[in-house]
C-alpha cells in the first residue's frame, strides 16, 4: 500500500508541475505616473480624452503636442506597459 501511495503523490506532484509550467503569463498594465510626452509628474488636472481613455499630462504645452497626434503617445504608453485610465 505504501507504493501505491508514493505513486499517487509523483503523479499528483507532476500533473501540477506541468500545469503550472502551461499557465499563461499575465502581466499588469501600470496606472499613468508621468506625462506622455515629457515624462514629468502629471497633473490630475491636465487631461485629453481619447476614444474612451483618458491621458493625463504634466503641462498645457504636452496636451497640445498630444492633439496633434494621439496616436503616437498612446503607442508609446503601450510600449512601456502603461495603460490610461477609462473616460469616466
Amino acid at each position: 500500500m505504501g507504493k501505491i501511495k508514493l505513486i499517487v503523490l509523483l503523479a499528483v506532484t507532476l500533473g501540477l508541475l506541468s500545469f503550472g509550467w502551461n499557465m499563461p503569463v499575465i502581466s499588469y498594465a501600470a496606472s499613468q505616473t508621468s506625462c506622455p510626452v515629457m515624462g514629468g509628474k502629471v497633473d490630475e488636472k491636465i487631461f485629453a480624452d481619447y476614444k474612451g481613455q483618458r491621458v493625463y499630462f504634466c503641462c498645457t504645452g504636452c496636451l497640445e503636442l498630444f492633439n496633434k497626434d494621439p496616436e503616437k503617445y498612446l503607442k508609446k504608453m503601450d510600449a512601456e506597459g502603461v495603460t490610461p485610465a477609462k473616460t469616466p
